[in-house]
């Protein structure tokens, strides 16, 4: 186990991590933080309309939750992103570096579901 952080701040990661946002607040919170310009690769990529109509209903379910998934992912990023003030910190690095991974590793999920 690592050092801890502030209690208060353990406090309310402990609470999110174990209660749902509701679901306007989670969408209005996410709008706050559309996709940079420069970093279009955050945006989640549309999959083909004839690709969609050959797969399985089950596929389709799972896909459309993991765009939400990545929808949420990559406001997150862009939220923390935007607080970095200057030039991000060692530690800021390696939670963006970490943040980064998780959603690429959604995508690779993702286009391994389709094939």
């Amino acid at each position: 186990a690592g050092e801890p952080l502030d209690e208060e701040l353990a406090t309310i990661i402990n609470y999110l991590l174990s209660h749902q946002l509701q679901e306007l607040t989670m969408d209005e919170t996410a709008k706050k933080y559309e996709t940079p310009v420069n970093c279009q690769l955050l945006n989640v990529p549309a999959i083909n309309h004839v690709i969609w109509g050959h797969m399985g209903i089950g596929i389709r379910a799972q896909e459309m939750k993991l765009q939400r998934v990545l929808k949420l992912l990559a406001a997150g990023i862009t939220a923390f992103a935007r607080s970095v003030d200057e030039g991000p910190s060692v530690l800021q690095q390696d939670a963006l570096a970490l943040l980064c991974s998780a959603h690429f590793e959604i995508n690779c999920l993702r286009k391994s579901a389709i094939q």
